[in-house]
């Protein structure tokens, strides 16, 4: 959201929403009740494309495209880490990125193959791709954020109110 200010500077106001696992401790937030599911995505012509889930042994010898928040340093907070235990410093991860959209070029280019959450790469019907979810399912939450101590417009106070009493009524 931006707003011109009176003296003529333009300022940014910003909400968005975080997936867990994610450093959280910079940003005022509400936790969404919603999970998203971890999944592979990989080329529908691929040999674990058969399957119907990917498991941990499943990821050991092919090359991975994983998000750097995936793969981040705290593993004490990562849920992506706890999955694979100790498995997760065997993982041969060719590469990391910061966007799905991005990670789908490369795995439609042979690349190798990216964990992600479901939903977000295109693996419809038209498309080359395909997920699998992992197994033991794998789900991680989401929080809605903001920068601390940030003056809203009217209009953000009144989503986030609204944003706070749907999610109480939804309890």
């Amino acid at each position: 959201m931006l707003r011109m200010s009176p003296n003529g500077w333009i300022k940014a106001y910003w909400i968005g929403i975080l997936i867990q696992p994610a450093d959280i401790s910079k940003y005022d937030y509400i936790n969404i009740p919603a999970r998203d599911t971890w999944s592979v995505i990989m080329r529908k012509d691929s040999p674990l494309a058969k399957k119907e889930t990917i498991r941990k042994e499943d990821l050991l010898n092919v090359p991975l495209i994983c998000s750097r928040q995936a793969i981040s340093e705290e593993r004490h907070r990562n849920e992506f880490a706890d999955w694979f235990d100790e498995g997760f410093d065997k993982l041969d991860i060719v590469t990391t990125f910061n966007l799905v959209y991005n990670a789908a070029i490369m795995v439609e280019a042979g690349v190798g193959y990216a964990i992600t959450i479901d939903k977000i790469a295109n693996t419809t019907e038209s498309s080359s791709l395909c997920f699998r979810p992992l197994w033991p399912q794998l789900d991680s939450g989401l929080n809605v954020i903001w920068k601390k101590y940030q003056v809203f417009s009217k209009a953000a106070n009144i989503f986030l109110q609204y944003l706070r009493e749907l999610l109480k009524a939804e309890r």
